[in-house]
């Protein structure tokens, strides 16, 4: 663990190094300097999400919107209407045909590409979705303030839009197709509704991407911050998060995450 009181250094505020889409603000190699520089970042009484991305290029841009052409966007962004056809029959309880949000996060629970991107709410589940992939590359942990995202969009009620009372807003993003429009429709935070055990284990919530820019950037949000993780310490900072209690049995409750967890913890993996 590092020693209390490790800042992020003056230099990384004055000239931060440039990340995928906003300043790089600091380099963690142990899990105590994690939440040391997060408490230098976030402001006290303002509400961040977190996303912890396994390589520190990777830019914030959802699936359905990092293919190349408009063509592979387009057939993407359309796969989950088809879901929605085939899966209805073989759900217990689907949801309703107008539900849209809830239709798109199923889809995106089983793989299917979506303009949603996740995030969690908890720091420490964000830093171990840094270390658990390309374990030999520096990862990243963005930090992100919701509100002044959605600003943009409602200033008069600044607010992380709901998918009951902000329905017809939500609504309207899953009609887009996959075309970049300047003046298109800009990117939100939206709460999930808690229709799966995973998103409640992560304390998930969602960014959801429109037409004027398919990635998340400091231009669209000031305040998006990046630290980034060290790939050589990742190891390391998964031993100390397991000894917390976050690891892959406590994040994913399906069977086969349990059984991968089982044979990691055994070291036959």
């Amino acid at each position: 663990m590092a020693k209390a009181g490790v800042k992020v250094s003056e230099q990384a505020r004055k000239r931060p190094d440039v990340g995928p889409g906003c300043p790089i603000v600091g380099k963690v190699t142990r899990m105590g300097e994690y939440f040391d520089m997060l408490n230098e970042l976030v402001e006290k009484g303002r509400m961040s999400w977190y996303r912890g991305q396994g390589d520190i290029a990777w830019t914030l841009t959802p699936s359905a919107l990092r293919f190349r052409t408009l063509n592979e966007r387009s057939k993407a962004l359309g796969l989950p209407a088809d879901f929605k056809r085939y899966a209805e029959g073989r759900i217990p309880n689907p949801p309703a045909p107008t539900e849209e949000l809830k239709w798109v996060q199923l889809a995106q629970h089983y793989g299917l590409p979506t303009r949603l991107l996740d995030w969690t709410k908890h720091a420490g589940m964000a830093l171990y979705f840094a270390c658990c992939e390309n374990i030999d590359h520096d990862g990243a942990v963005f930090v992100l303030d919701p509100i002044e995202l959605n600003k943009k969009v409602d200033s008069r009620k600044p607010r992380v839009f709901d998918a009951n009372d902000d329905a017809r807003l939500i609504n309207s993003y899953f009609r887009l197709g996959g075309k970049r429009i300047g003046s298109g429709k800009k990117n939100i935070a939206i709460n999930p509704v808690w229709n799966c055990d995973r998103i409640e284990r992560q304390c998930g919530v969602f960014t959801l991407h429109g037409s004027r820019g398919f990635s998340l950037t400091n231009k669209e949000v000031r305040k998006l911050k990046c630290l980034r993780i060290c790939g050589k310490q990742k190891k390391s900072m998964l031993a100390d998060l397991e000894r917390c209690g976050v690891n892959e049995m406590a994040l994913f409750p399906e069977l086969e995450h349990l059984c991968s967890y089982l044979k990691i913890n055994a070291g036959l993996y």
